[in-house]
């Protein structure tokens, strides 16, 4: 018997040579023929000359010596390229003269390139590639067209994914191309032939961009008839290899009946190895040749895999097609190892290039072939393992892709949706009405069933890429060594970690696309054994309640690698929480440990060590070996930007007590076992230092954990962005049903005596409905694969996974540091692609447990936005910005109204803290969404001067409908009635900001008007614009936040018998009085601004300021009990900066007399009227606003009031000029500082002593302040 692949049996290859005619024959007498190796008869000499009229070596790559321009990543396999400057342009070694030739470009991403032919004479550079010299010549797919100096359109659109064919005909004198074997026509004729005239291949392409090329290294996946490969195919090889495979089929198909001495058919696919041994030592001849022919790429891809998929031809499972499992029992058996081992490389990564560039066909033929291949090599185990170790990563995931067609009737989605639809009825503000006739619900639905149809097609391609993940992740199979998801774990934390450390890089990360695909297949497998595991023991925890157990935060099994934690720096929490870790945990930090300052340092000698090209070693101009993910699936990968990261290891000494502590050692992430990740005999694995806090559920396999843990971090890395970016495809089909629905109104008002513009119309008609049909065909496949339910429910079950990571995590109280910060992310990302991408397709309403959900998030955001554990500015902003978000819809904000109320109260006093040393405006934001609707003239959506303008984005928090919580309002007034220095600190810091906020806008308005009145042409910056619109909404939030607190808690101002009241109250009189003179004087600097209506200043109005102001003068000098309203108006009046024409201004009134002030009435202005100018047309009036209710026309009683007033204090006796203040000028002097007896008012030294400790005049340090009075003079 044979013993492996280690002995050759000699050089003589014996073959059947069986007549199945023949009858009575023996063993002995079997006839086998003796062919030599170097039998003419049946083997051709390999063809090793040059063909005429190419020039060049025989082996076709691209040069990288000499022939490019730019930066570029170069595939070791010098096939594939990245471009990695502005334009940068690259040719082959070989050229043509004479003949036919053709090479394939395989089509990574759909960017910038233009490929084609070019001379040696083009000379490119960054701005000018292949098609931009007189001898060049290229097809751009991405703009569609061609180039030669000139530009003109050519072509369809090219898409990743896709296979450009590009043939030179130099009898003819002409260049074609083909996209996917279908011919775009000729691009190019009468070029220039003769002597010295040759042509390469060449490319030039942007930054990011990424191909492979083909030059017939392996079989064209479309040749053209009459056009030959630059390089030649390995003619003799290719007869040998088909004529061993005609051999080895004939020994598998034939059996000997020794007992009657015959020779008998069989089906092969019965065929097994444990049969009679002169059938093995027949096939180990054979294989004595067959072998190393499969170690070439050529061979295998065009011989041995076309061979295998012909197995499976004939349909069903693939478990009815035991022969590939045999086979591969055969290959290890008769092949030496490095010729299996480079067999099967080749063979996955030509079937990883056929799945990859395959078109999309109705029934995706295509994929399911290679996927059902690729199952059934991944069943046989030594090979499967052979490959996760060697060969998969980091490619893999190219297999669990399901690419969007870009070309929608070559995929054939034209015969499997004839109907399509689109939303046809809109509301004012371009939202899609519910309402539909019966001609649109019978589209709707036909357009329904062949959306359904599409999805099962679909599902047969995820339910065999999900078949994949699942042999992967096989723990059983621990025949053969370690188990397959002991490999695929150490491996896929290999590739997390690339993704996660190169995000500066993004040629060398996995693209989005893929990501989100590999996501979704990785749940469905993950959740099946994690169930299947609960079926086996019923007390463990089931899939819905997953959570990661926070003890893999801190305890070192799991490497995060440079991840951010929620409490900064590892070194740093291992330094300042080594006492929590030991009391809590048992965990005991080895100095090294804590010395290091990441867990990258841990293996930095040996990184140094390794040999590594390093990267960026090249400035611009040269062509570097790239460290790219995957531009084109070749298998050398040199240069790789990270060699294997050190993880910390925290494993016993001796099996484990409850008091003892564990210590550190640290291992590499591929040295870790079965052991390490599931625990036996007393360590608990990856669970190893779970608090006291942390309840001991049981989990079914531990090693799912760290994959669970893998798939949070996935999303966090890149599948959230890619879900934002392909929702455009269902803004676009929103956008031209908005366009068609309009075209099609002018079309029915466009009179009959204007056919010129009927005739426009309907063609702007005719192209947006068939840009329709395209998108909404477009947007089927992509909501089937990726916004579909089921993608759903897993997006929503990996938000549930990080509530619960989180809320345990929390639990354990300082240790809740030790977090990732990807955790909260993804929880608040989670959220929002369910809400903004997934709806309204599918509904949230009907997620299971989805108000329970929402509560809980609630809660997270409410506790963690001021945590103090939480140290990163990042993620702060973050969890702030996602609460604001929360509170402007109805739905969410009554989850943050179930969550516990001491949580609601500790929420308000955090929100309540000063605006000083944090960033404040997202808070203010908050406050102001809370408020929002209780206001004066507060319940807008959109501002009244912009309801006439085009819709936005009506899904913008900012554009939600007013929803208050009287609920949190209720708190926040008891908080600031309490607390009477929490009540000034805070108000103190929102009349800084404003004084700031309104500051800074006047500045900014003045510089714009200086611009604006220049007389050469000018042009104001657009920042400047955005910035000066953001200081006036900051102004009119903070005045808004001013009126809830006049509003809920009047005493704060009023009540003077709070040690601050009387300060702020005149504070706030001073900032009102100055924000009424800047917006109310007639054709001052603010009107002129708001008139010129500048783009991006849109939001700059009268009406948001104005009516804000008049709320808090109309709270505190009307609806409050007459001993506050008499201080307000006392301390309104003497501020030297009140005008009452300012307050007659908000009535739309100048300075009138006071009867006509206290009953305005708006002068009659006719059209024609010279009177009526345009800015009296435009004058403010609170009378013309209709958000204005009944009950808040209390300004003419105001104006009343204070009209009276004035006068009384006109009539008063005035201050000598020497008892006033000598600093504001504006009071009597009131106040006497010690120890230095300098004098103010009371509101001067109040007001600076909140920020400033030293006297006004002699800079000494003030220790107390005095009332002060002056003497009566003697008479």
């Amino acid at each position: 018997m044979l013993h492996g692949g280690n002995h050759r049996c000699g050089d003589n290859l014996f073959t059947y040579s069986v007549s199945h005619k023949d009858t009575a024959v023996g063993t002995k007498n079997l006839k086998f023929r003796l062919l030599r190796p170097n039998d003419s008869s049946c083997f051709l000499a390999q063809a090793n000359q040059p063909v005429d009229g190419c020039l060049g070596p025989l082996t076709v790559v691209l040069d990288h010596t000499s022939g490019f321009e730019g930066l570029l990543f170069v595939d070791d396999d010098l096939l594939g390229v990245i471009g990695h400057s502005n334009f940068s342009s690259i040719r082959a070694t070989t050229c043509v003269y004479r003949g036919k030739w053709a090479y394939e470009v395989l089509i990574s991403s759909q960017g910038l390139m233009q490929i084609g032919w070019c001379t040696l004479n083009c000379r490119f550079n960054q701005e000018e590639g292949v098609g931009d010299t007189p001898d060049s010549y290229a097809y751009d797919g991405n703009r569609v067209r061609k180039w030669n100096v000139t530009t003109t359109n050519y072509g369809k659109s090219w898409a990743a994914g896709d296979i450009v064919s590009c043939l030179i005909d130099l009898d003819e004198g002409t260049i074609t191309f083909c996209l996917n074997g279908q011919s775009l026509g000729t691009a190019f004729s009468n070029i220039k032939m003769g002597p010295g005239v040759a042509y390469f291949p060449a490319i030039s392409l942007s930054f990011k961009e990424s191909v492979a090329f083909n030059f017939g290294s392996r079989p064209l996946r479309y040749p053209v008839e009459g056009y030959l490969p630059l390089q030649n195919p390995p003619t003799a090889d290719l007869l040998r290899a088909h004529k061993l495979l005609g051999y080895i089929k004939t020994v598998l198909s034939t059996t000997l009946d020794t007992q009657e001495e015959k020779v008998l058919e069989k089906d092969s696919a019965c065929w097994s190895l444990h049969g009679e041994p002169t059938t093995l030592v027949t096939l180990a001849h054979i294989f004595n040749y067959f072998a190393p022919l499969m170690c070439k790429v050529y061979l295998v891809e065009d011989v041995l895999m076309n061979f295998l998929l012909g197995i499976l031809e004939g349909g069903g499972s693939v478990d009815e097609h035991p022969l590939i499992q045999q086979l591969l029992d055969l290959f290890w058996l008769l092949m030496e190892d490095y010729e299996v081992n480079e067999c099967l490389k080749q063979l996955m990564m030509s079937l990883l290039r056929a799945y990859r560039f395959s078109p999309i066909i109705p029934d995706l033929g295509f994929q399911i072939h290679y996927l059902r291949l690729t199952t059934a090599i991944l069943r046989h185990e030594k090979s499967r393992k052979y490959l996760l170790s060697n060969v998969l990563y980091p490619f893999i995931v190219v297999f669990f892709y399901i690419k969007t067609p870009l070309r929608v009737k070559e995929a054939g989605l034209e015969e499997l949706i004839p109907t399509t639809w689109w939303p046809t009825r809109f509301d004012k503000e371009g939202k899609e009405s519910k309402d539909e006739s019966a001609e649109e619900r019978l589209r709707r639905r036909a357009y329904e069933r062949g959306c359904q149809r599409l999805k099962k097609r679909i599902e047969v391609v995820e339910e065999l890429q999900v078949q994949i993940l699942k042999l992967m992740l096989n723990n059983k199979d621990k025949g053969t060594g370690e188990a397959s998801r002991y490999i695929f774990l150490n491996k896929f934390r290999k590739f997390l970690q690339e993704n996660a450390s190169n995000r500066g890089h993004p040629t060398a990360l996995c693209p989005p696309e893929y990501m989100v695909c590999f996501l979704h297949r990785l749940i469905t497998a993950v959740r099946s054994y994690w169930d299947e595991g609960k079926m086996r023991n019923p007390g463990c925890v089931s899939s819905d309640e997953a959570y990661v157990p926070p003890q893999l935060f801190y305890n070192g099994k799991v490497d995060y690698f440079d991840l951010q934690r929620l409490g900064g720096l590892l070194s740093h929490l291992k330094k300042t929480l080594k006492d929590d870790l030991a009391s809590k945990a048992n965990i005991l930090m080895d100095p090294a440990e804590i010395q290091a300052t990441s867990m990258d340092d841990l293996d930095e000698e040996e990184e140094s060590g390794s040999a590594q090209r390093p990267f960026g070693a090249v400035a611009m101009g040269g062509a570097l070996a790239r460290p790219s993910w995957l531009s084109s699936p070749t298998l050398g990968r040199a240069n790789r930007f990270l060699s294997t990261a050190a993880v910390s290891l925290m494993t016993p000494r001796r099996p484990l007590a409850p008091p003892e502590k564990v210590k550190v050692r640290t291992l590499a992430v591929e040295q870790r076992t079965e052991e390490d990740i599931e625990g036996s005999h007393g360590n608990d694995g990856l669970l190893l230092g779970r608090p006291l806090e942390e309840p001991d559920h049981p989990i079914t396999e531990k090693s799912l954990l760290e994959i669970l843990d893998g798939i949070v971090m996935m999303y966090n890395l890149s599948v959230h962005q890619q879900l934002g970016k392909m929702v455009v495809v269902s803004d676009d089909v929103h956008e031209y049903a908005v366009a068609l629905k309009d075209t099609e109104e002018k079309i029915a008002r466009c009179p009959a005596r204007r056919p010129d513009i009927l005739e426009e119309l309907q063609k702007s008609q005719k192209v947006f409905a068939e840009k329709l049909n395209h998108l909404s065909r477009r947007l089927a496949w992509i909501n089937a694969t990726i916004y579909c339910k089921d993608k759903m429910l897993d997006v929503y079950w990996l938000l549930r996974v990080c509530i619960l990571t989180i809320q345990h995590a929390d639990n354990t109280g300082t240790l809740f540091a030790f977090a990732p910060e990807f955790y909260l992310n993804v929880a608040m990302n989670s959220y929002s692609s369910l809400k903004n991408y997934f709806s309204p397709s599918n509904c949230m309403d009907q997620l299971p447990g989805y108000e329970d959900t929402l509560t809980q998030l609630a809660a997270i955001l409410a506790k963690h936005f001021a945590d103090p554990r939480i140290v990163g500015t990042d993620i702060k902003d973050s969890l702030m910005q996602a609460l604001a978000s929360y509170v402007c819809y109805p739905q969410s904000l009554r989850a943050v109204e179930r969550i516990p109320e001491e949580q609601r109260v500790s929420m308000m006093r955090n929100l309540l803290a000063p605006y000083e040393q944090r960033p404040w405006a997202q808070t203010n934001w908050i406050l102001v969404r809370l408020w929002r609707g209780c206001g004066f003239g507060y319940r807008y959506t959109r501002l009244p001067h912009l309801l006439k303008t085009k819709p936005e984005d009506t899904n913008l928090p900012s554009l939600q409908k007013p929803c208050p919580s009287l609920l949190l309002q209720r708190h926040m007034a008891e908080l600031l009635s309490l607390d009477k220095d929490m009540a000034a600190s805070f108000l103190n810091s929102v009349l800084n900001q404003l004084n700031w906020a309104f500051s800074e806008f006047i500045g900014m308005i003045q510089e714009i008007q200086q611009a604006a009145e220049r007389p050469e042409r000018n042009f104001v910056d657009t920042r400047q614009l955005k910035v000066c619109a953001t200081c006036f909404d900051l102004s009119v939030s903070l005045l808004r936040v001013l009126e809830m607190t006049v509003t809920l808690v009047p005493q704060i101002f009023l009540d003077w018998t709070r040690p601050s009241a009387e300060l702020l109250l005149r504070r706030l009189a001073q900032l009102l009085n100055q924000v009424l003179n800047r917006v109310t004087a007639e054709r001052n600097l603010f009107d002129r601004v708001v008139n010129l209506r500048l783009p991006g200043l849109e939001s700059v109005d009268h009406y948001p300021i104005l009516v804000a102001v008049t709320g808090i003068l109309v709270r505190i000098l009307v609806d409050c009990e007459r001993q506050g309203v008499s201080r307000a108006a006392s301390v309104l009046l003497s501020d030297p900066c009140f005008q009452l024409h300012s307050i007659q201004h908000l009535l739309g009134e100048g300075e009138t007399s006071p009867a006509a002030a206290v009953l305005p009435q708006t002068p009659a202005v006719h059209p024609g009227d010279p009177a009526a100018a345009p800015a009296e047309r435009k004058h403010f009036s609170l009378h013309a606003c209709e958000y204005i209710s009944l009950a808040e026309q209390k300004v003419e009683q105001m104006l009343a009031f204070l009209t009276i007033e004035s006068k009384q204090a006109a009539a008063s006796t005035p201050t000598s000029e020497e008892d006033l203040c000598p600093i504001c000028y504006a009071h009597s002097i009131s106040a006497v500082f010690k120890p230095c007896s300098h004098k103010s008012c009371k509101a001067c030294i109040n007001q600076h002593l909140m920020n400033n400790k030293d006297c006004f005049f002699c800079k000494a340090t003030i220790t107390g302040v005095e009332d002060y009075s002056k003497k009566p003079t003697a008479s």
